[in-house]
């Protein structure tokens, strides 16, 4: 499994509540976390099939954004 992290701008309960739908449904809802106590907002996403710019395009679609950090 692969481990792909990227700043986000996740940066609050509310945000990973409205975002949470969006990420479960197209990442499935183990796969994913969201460090927002850390500066860069961290989300981490365990996929053996996704690619950085496919996770980008989901996290676009919950309504947020994010830049590959590996």
């Amino acid at each position: 499994m692969n481990t792909l992290r990227f700043k986000t701008n996740i940066n609050c309960g509310s945000c990973i509540r409205a975002a949470t739908p969006t990420l479960n449904r197209e990442l499935g809802a183990n796969n994913w976390q969201v460090d927002t106590s850390k500066p860069d907002k961290l989300l981490t996403v365990y996929s053996d099939h996704l690619s950085a710019a496919q996770i980008q395009a989901v996290v676009e679609a919950a309504g947020f954004v994010s830049f590959p950090l590996n």
